[in-house]
């Protein structure tokens, strides 16, 4: 996608023929430097003389309208290669305009991700005249920066079918890649091209639900900044599980508050975490990152790190090394995997450490700044 103020020639963006070709005499204007956008009757030219070379072709073919399909109907499983795009992002950026909910409570889960898990008795908020979620359903396992879904699709068969998984991404394609293949699981492994009456099944249908024709009722995909947005979409207090797996390095300093794990955002996936049980995963190849990515963690009040072979026991470690596309490249690669799986502190934890931290000691270690004594002018002091 090219925004239309960042070039001058807008027959490309449209997918019209271009005149930068050849020109009347056609001379290659590739041997020109200058790169300046075709004239009204230019292109009228250019469209007269492709219709008179075409005077040879079939009557079937001319003067037809195409009109754009999609690439994979829904139910059938999505090839990767029609669906790749840039990885690199910034995050940062105010390029993309994602619509969020201006609280958790006003966002409807079962509208558009999780159909089956629909609970009639919502209400209308006549005040607001907003539908409000009364039934408190939500995601309580989010895969930020899902990629292709191989995580996410893990998680599906890996956590109980009453767990919702939703996987996050912030590019266009890659979500659509990744919904349709949730699609295509849903409606029998999208093996549903005709029914025996010769029509189109419907993967969303009631029936297809309660009958069980098909999986991964339980997992979906959205399109969103996760840091910026987070909290509009989730209680605190809520999540049982958050994965990062194989995040953009962001090598250069400058561009390090890209990185999507920081003091800035640690706060907020405390703030989302279940107290006591919530667990934040991470994982990449980069060994400089998840130096980055402990260092953090660890001076983080709220986080407490498992002893990894506590954590090598948990079956979602192992899906993140292996059901990963980057895992499973960098095991192609020969390549190492570093990864750490951190726990949120209780309420009772919580409340001891906030007795101990004071104005001194904020930005530095609770259990060195308690123990730590200084003199001042022959008085000691802790």
């Amino acid at each position: 996608f090219i925004p239309y103020h960042r070039t001058n020639n807008y027959s490309c963006i449209m997918g019209e023929p271009s005149s930068s070709t050849t020109d009347g005499n056609d001379t290659p204007k590739s041997e020109t430097r200058k790169r300046k956008a075709a004239s009204p009757s230019d292109e009228k030219k250019t469209h007269e003389t492709a219709s008179t070379d075409d005077s040879n072709a079939p009557a079937s073919t001319t003067n037809t309208t195409t009109t754009m399909q999609p690439l994979f109907q829904e139910g059938e499983q999505p090839q990767k290669k029609f669906y790749r795009q840039r990885a690199h992002c910034n995050p940062l950026s105010h390029n993309d305009s994602f619509s969020y909910p201006i609280h958790p409570s006003r966002f409807d889960w079962t509208v558009d991700h999780y159909p089956s898990f629909a609970n009639k008795s919502d209400e209308t908020d006549e005040v607001n005249n907003n539908k409000t979620n009364t039934n408190n359903l939500q995601p309580t396992v989010l895969d930020v920066g899902c990629g292709f879904g191989g995580l996410t699709m893990a998680l599906g068969e890996l956590l109980p079918s009453t767990t919702l998984i939703l996987g996050l991404e912030i590019r266009a394609k890659v979500t659509e890649y990744v919904r349709l293949r949730i699609v295509a699981a849903r409606s029998s492994g999208g093996n549903n091209k005709k029914n025996k009456n010769g029509k189109d099944d419907d993967h969303d249908s009631d029936d297809n639900n309660k009958n069980g024709n098909g999986t991964h009722h339980n997992v979906s995909v959205m399109r969103t900044n996760t840091q910026k947005f987070l909290p509009n979409y989730f209680r605190p207090r809520s999540l049982e599980k958050l994965f990062f797996c194989f995040p953009d390095p962001h090598f250069k300093r400058k561009n390090h508050p890209r990185r999507i794990i920081s003091e800035r955002l640690l706060a907020e996936y405390a703030y989302l975490l279940q107290p006591g049980t919530g667990l934040l995963y991470c994982i990449t190849d980069v060994k400089e990152l998840h130096d980055w990515h402990v260092s953090k963690c660890d001076a983080y009040p709220l986080l407490q790190r498992i002893p990894p072979s506590e954590a090598d026991a948990d079956p979602c470690v192992q899906a993140m090394r292996v059901k990963t596309e980057e895992g499973q490249k960098v095991e192609r690669n020969r390549g190492s995997k570093y990864h750490a799986v951190y726990q949120r502190i209780s309420m009772e934890q919580e409340e001891t450490l906030s007795l101990r931290v004071t104005a001194s000691n904020f930005f530095g270690s609770v259990e060195t700044a308690t123990t730590t004594t200084t003199t001042v002018n022959g008085d000691h002091k802790e």
